[in-house]
């Protein structure tokens, strides 16, 4: 990191199951380096090729992970369920690097909207940051839609702890497309923390990056992070043949997180037409040069087709209790933006009806706050000591 710090910011980062949460993350600490802050993220799932933190220090706490879109089962990087021993070594971790870094910020990924069953490390950091000296600013970084709780107890939980703990709670999205209060109604309890920053979508490249004709004349199948992907993808590979885009070539993107055996299965002896791939790094880049884009609809696929303009079918991941996606999707459809369909409609003659009508209608263009990198910055930078809060 060069250039005048103003300040130190210790990111505290948790990812589960999907890469999402991890990528957004990296786009905000990435933009708090470039505005001349010392950041420190902490990372406590597996690692993700492919996800940069360039100009950040990375603390790798004994990574967790779930083992399916329940959430339910916990456990570490060798299959072991968390246990009191793994606990107490992260938060030992955690909280002597939080002693060690002495932040002027301390931005907290999620909780208390989500991440509850990592309040065991959380609850004493929070508890830590409140005796220390410098006392740091408590921030939330929070995904512009929540996944609704059954239980209207959780809510209310939700609302006491950030009323109780923290100054901030930055939601990454634009109240012009969604408000908070939309997925999540309790928000207006505490709408006196809320601020808006924008989404957080990768920054456009200047110059643009090489191979600029990726992509060109191409459906792009994208499956995220993968982990829950294989639905979409085999769909995808059924309507293909049935649909009016059987004479363009499809890429299929797979993700990091598909399984090695349905991504050998995909990747052995495609149609003629076909291209199966882990993973692209410029996948902006491919929409932008697209005839369509086929994806899951999680946060950072939409902002990277709204910002490409492409015609695009959105089949959200709905298993488990996931809502979030779902509802995004649904307001993008309603907008005429996208093209949904439903999860538990996904067959290979729906995702075909579903091509077909995207591709007979241009896109409609929306404005949508795209530069919540540089907000977050902004906001973290107005924290720090010296500067106007």
């Amino acid at each position: 990191m060069t250039g005048q710090m103003t300040g130190r910011v210790m990111f505290y980062a948790q990812h589960l199951l999907g890469i999402g949460h991890l990528k957004r993350a990296a786009v905000l600490a990435r933009a708090m380096a470039a505005h001349g802050l010392e950041v420190w993220v902490v990372l406590g799932g597996p690692a993700v090729p492919g996800i940069a933190f360039d100009g950040c220090a990375r603390i790798a706490l004994p990574p967790i992970r779930a083992t399916d879109a329940s959430f339910r089962s916990l456990v570490d990087e060798h299959g072991v369920p968390m246990d009191e021993s793994i606990k107490e070594a992260r938060t030992a971790r955690l909280l002597d690097e939080f002693a060690s870094i002495r932040p002027h910020v301390l931005l907290i990924e999620q909780f208390p909207f989500g991440r509850r069953a990592f309040r065991f490390e959380l609850m004493p950091l929070l508890a830590a940051a409140r005796v220390a000296s410098p006392r740091p600013a408590v921030v939330c970084s929070l995904r512009d839609v929540l996944v609704r709780k059954s239980d209207p107890e959780r809510s209310r939980e939700m609302v006491a702890l950030a009323r109780s703990w923290f100054q901030r709670v930055l939601v990454h999205g634009d109240p012009a497309l969604i408000p908070l209060e939309a997925s999540f109604p309790e928000a207006r309890e505490i709408a006196d923390l809320i601020g808006y920053t924008g989404y957080a979508a990768e920054p456009r490249q200047d110059p643009p990056p090489p191979g600029l004709e990726s992509g060109r004349g191409e459906v792009i199948v994208s499956a995220g992070g993968g982990a829950v992907g294989e639905p979409l993808l085999r769909a995808a590979l059924a309507a293909r043949p049935l649909s009016r885009a059987v004479g363009l070539p499809w890429r299929f993107i797979c993700g990091t997180g598909l399984p090695e055996t349905v991504y050998a299965d995909l990747v052995f002896d495609p149609p003629p037409g076909v291209i199966v791939e882990r993973w692209r790094s410029d996948l902006p880049t491919l929409l932008g040069n697209a005839v369509l884009s086929i994806s899951q609809g999680g946060y950072n696929t939409v902002l990277d087709v709204l910002r490409a303009a492409v015609p695009a079918v959105i089949v959200p991941f709905g298993d488990g209790h996931e809502t979030e996606q779902a509802f995004r999707a649904r307001v993008l459809a309603d907008k005429g933006v996208v093209t949904l369909v439903e999860p538990t409609a996904l067959t290979p003659e729906s995702l075909a009806a579903a091509v077909n009508v995207a591709l007979e209608r241009p896109p409609a263009k929306i404005a949508v706050d795209l530069d919540g990198g540089n907000a977050t910055a902004r906001e973290i930078v107005a924290l720090c000591p010296g500067r106007e809060t």
